[in-house]
């Protein structure tokens, strides 16, 4: 049943509650908009959006869990002994949920503070100036908007021999919510989605082989980065299938084939986390004139307006698919649709796994200043040295990339325990302009992983200026 034609009037309306849009619809209500959020909620929406749902805490909770199990293990030679571990996934579904809830609840919070009106439902525009929602009874309400932002998010992408059935073959959705530890897992991509869900598994003690059509885990990011993992994967027991094509799917396993000949892995589950799709398709774009390319992604300026009245964030749009990009360009969307001067132009954008050990970039690699002409410096510390590294039983390295033409920070790399976190002084550096001397200059809390990135540093400080000068793997920290 349609409820009549007549539309409520509203000043922005922003189409999803993710990463993107709810920072975009707080922001904008702090410069006095009045906003509407529309929100498809469901089993895998709702504020927050796939982020905080089915993807991004989910999978962290799960890696927490993962860690604690295989931890029991790992500090054995420091005393720790348990004579036996079980791994009840229905009790973590339900604190997985408690997190989730929590989460969503403090951005409702948030909305009702700032005076942000949530609708939930599936909006389509009509025309130029329409939207019509989509309600949960059936019923459509209609939208009449002076300006709107898109930030509908992504959703996992399809494999080609692999198709979803949400029982054997699942997405990375589904497989965050298995009740149970599968006995065999066959993870189909080993980018950090994939690599993530692989490492988890395999501490929770399934048997797992990890599928990549390319020639290394992690192949959207340093090759240095790469390494180390993929060494630690087939520590965990992970059967690594490098420049393997899936060709079929039986009961029992998944069939690989490679130039070496057919390969077979035991699978009680297939995880199929390959690239993912922006969910652009049912939106009616063509109705407010934005054109959307054959990747479904939404062009924008640098203001993220893809019209003069229609802005464009998150997976939406061309860039990685990350949750802090979204937040990022959902301010500055906000901001030039209410008439402020607004760019994204961030001088890097950080791009994290939570493998074992974790890895985080951020700015430019090596190769990449190199292209680009600079006069290079490189040093690698190790976190051999690191005291706070030794007590925590790992290993790792923190790589600088340097300019010494202006004399500033133009890449941080981390590989070890906690880079996900290091990885910020590293950000605020190349965001600052900073100098090497001006990280040196910062006393480092002691022990701390942080103490890699001047470790780092000192060795080019402590040398010459030469072109092309690269440190290796030198000692890092102090015990």
């Amino acid at each position: 049943m349609v409820v009549g034609e007549i539309a409520e009037p509203v000043d922005l309306l922003v189409v999803g509650g993710g990463p993107g849009g709810y920072v975009a619809a707080l922001r904008a209500a702090e410069l006095g908009r009045e906003v509407v959020v529309v929100d498809r909620g469901g089993t895998d929406g709702g504020l927050g959006g796939s982020c905080l749902h089915v993807a991004c805490i989910p999978a962290k909770a799960l890696i927490e869990l993962a860690n604690a199990r295989h931890g029991i293990d790992a500090f054995a030679p420091a005393g720790l002994r348990a004579s036996e571990v079980e791994i009840d996934l229905s009790a973590f579904q339900e604190w997985r949920r408690s997190i989730v809830d929590r989460l969503e609840r403090g951005i409702r919070g948030l909305f009702d503070r700032a005076g942000v009106r949530l609708i939930e439902g599936e909006a389509r525009f009509a025309n130029r100036d329409r939207a019509a929602v989509r309600l949960p009874d059936g019923q459509a309400h209609f939208l009449e908007f002076r300006q709107a932002i898109v930030a509908t998010g992504s959703r996992p992408g399809a494999h080609p021999q692999l198709p979803v059935d949400g029982e054997r073959v699942l997405t990375s959705t589904e497989a965050l919510a298995l009740e149970s530890v599968p006995t065999s897992v066959a993870v189909v991509g080993a980018d950090y989605i994939g690599l993530e869900l692989a490492t988890a598994f395999a501490k929770l003690g399934s048997r797992v082989g990890l599928v990549e059509e390319g020639d290394r885990v992690l192949p959207s990011l340093d090759a240095s980065l790469a390494k180390p993992v993929a060494r630690r994967l087939r520590e965990l027991g992970v059967e690594l299938e490098l420049g393997g094509r899936v060709v079929a799917v039986d009961e029992h396993e998944l069939v690989i084939a490679s130039g070496d000949g057919e390969r077979r892995l035991a699978a009680e589950r297939v995880i199929v986390a390959v690239a993912r799709t922006p969910n652009t398709d049912e939106l009616g774009l063509e109705a407010v004139e934005v054109a959307v390319g054959e990747d479904g992604l939404i062009a924008v300026d640098e203001r993220r307006l893809a019209t003069s009245r229609v802005a464009a964030i998150g997976d939406a749009t061309a860039g990685p698919a990350l949750a802090h990009k979204a937040s990022a360009e959902g301010r500055v969307a906000a901001e030039a649709l209410s008439g402020m001067p607004a760019a994204f132009d961030p001088m890097a954008i950080p791009v994290i796994a939570f493998s074992d050990p974790q890895v985080a970039s951020a700015g430019l690699s090596e190769a990449e200043a190199r292209e680009a002409g600079l006069d290079v410096a490189v040093a690698a510390a190790s976190l051999g040295g690191n005291g706070r590294a030794a007590t925590l039983g790992a290993g790792g390295a923190v790589r600088t990339v340097v300019d010494r033409g202006s004399d500033r920070i133009i890449g941080v790399h981390a590989v070890g325990p906690h880079a996900t976190e290091v990885i910020a002084e590293g950000m605020l550096a190349i965001e600052t302009v900073a100098s090497p001397d001006d990280v040196l200059g910062t006393i480092h809390a002691h022990p701390t992983l942080a103490e890699g990135l001047p470790a780092a540093l000192a060795q080019l400080a402590a040398r010459p200026s030469a072109e092309g000068e690269r440190v290796e793997e030198v000692a890092g920290g102090r015990a």
